[in-house]
């Protein structure tokens, strides 16, 4: 599996497949485990997810810091990618770890729906 290099991609891929509501369904069940106050409706639509997620993860970094942590490990976003990112601008910091969370939620979603 070659993972989707943009976010673009990424849903034009899930859409294809019929995933995306799969997606969404399994970022769910992550943000609820890691107690993260936010719910998705299946009908969100891509930018709408992408932009609330951001938002939710630029919080988080900003002023639940342990929280993010939680949540990563959670998804398990891989620790050395988050390590190489440029963290002095917060906003740029949301929007590539943003990705990085639906990448792997995606990963997740297309080896289920492949293998099961």
């Amino acid at each position: 599996m070659s993972l989707p290099s943009n976010f673009e991609d990424l849903i034009v891929e899930a859409e294809q497949l019929q995933l995306y509501k799969k997606l969404i369904i399994q970022l769910n069940k992550d943000l609820l485990y890691a107690n993260i106050d936010l719910e998705l409706d299946k009908e969100t639509l891509p930018i709408s997810l992408k932009l609330v997620l951001q938002e939710t993860v630029y919080d988080l970094i900003n002023s639940k810091f342990s929280d993010y942590l939680n949540l990563l490990y959670i998804i398990d976003v891989s620790e050395v990618k988050i390590r190489n990112l440029d963290g002095s601008d917060a906003l740029r910091l949301s929007e590539d770890v943003t990705f990085m969370i639906l990448q792997r939620e995606w990963q997740k979603v297309w080896y289920k729906a492949k293998y099961s």
